[in-house]
């Protein structure tokens, strides 16, 4: 694959109230954009002692509307291209997020929804990329796609939470277990959440999410 042009990405943020004890990432799911997700800070970070940011996709797709962050041919299987492009913006943008607000990658969860679920397992789990504190995958998957292999061997202080619906038509609920079962694998700390239900963020798992994060980003000193 060539290397494509770099984008920039839009992007909103929610500072913490005072000094952040850490920073969440939030990517956003097929044919939303920057603003979809900006709304959970204060669900997921009720004390708001944490920065949350949420980055928009650089992707256009004819016929959907929104921003995406690669092209769909396969379910599990990104276009290598176009997953590239996102790959290497969102990479981008953390080092720089990371650069200005001074909270470093080891106090920074990478969190999505579907296809933001996606992006953070990539850029949380991949070769070369710092080690973070968590990565938050909603409905989501670890891709396969051509040019790109998790990298887990030096990410066991990573914790991971997977949350899936059972009945989930769009990312069928086999790509959770696969991606737990690559976890577990790679020696990482795990949380599995399931519920009885399709592709959404649950609303009964909101409570152990906002734990989750409370317990991986935990006051400092």
């Amino acid at each position: 694959m060539s290397t494509p042009e770099i984008p920039e990405l839009a992007f909103r943020e929610r500072p913490a109230d005072g000094t952040a004890d850490g920073l969440l990432v939030l990517h956003h799911g097929r044919g939303a954009d920057e603003n979809d997700l900006i709304g959970l800070a204060d669900v997921l970070d009720p004390e708001r002692r944490l920065h949350v940011v949420t980055p928009g996709g650089p992707l256009r797709v004819p016929g959907w509307p929104g921003q995406h962050w690669y092209v769909v041919p396969q379910v599990g299987y990104p276009d290598p291209d176009t997953f590239r492009t996102s790959y290497l913006a969102l990479g981008a943008f953390h080092d720089a997020l990371w650069e200005r607000t001074g909270i470093a990658p080891s106090r920074t969860i990478l969190g999505g929804f579907s296809m933001g679920s996606v992006m953070s397992h990539a850029t949380g789990l991949g070769p070369g990329r710092p080690v973070v504190a968590g990565v938050l995958g909603l409905s989501g998957f670890v891709p396969t796609v051509e040019g790109w292999q998790p990298d887990l061997a030096p990410r066991t202080a990573t914790r991971v939470l997977n949350a899936h619906g059972r009945r989930d038509p769009v990312i069928a609920y086999e790509f959770a277990e696969r991606a737990r079962a690559l976890v577990r694998d790679g020696g990482l700390d795990l949380t599995a959440l399931d519920f009885d239900g399709g592709h959404q963020i649950a609303p009964e798992h909101v409570p152990a999410i906002a734990s989750w994060i409370a317990e991986t980003l935990p006051p400092r000193g």
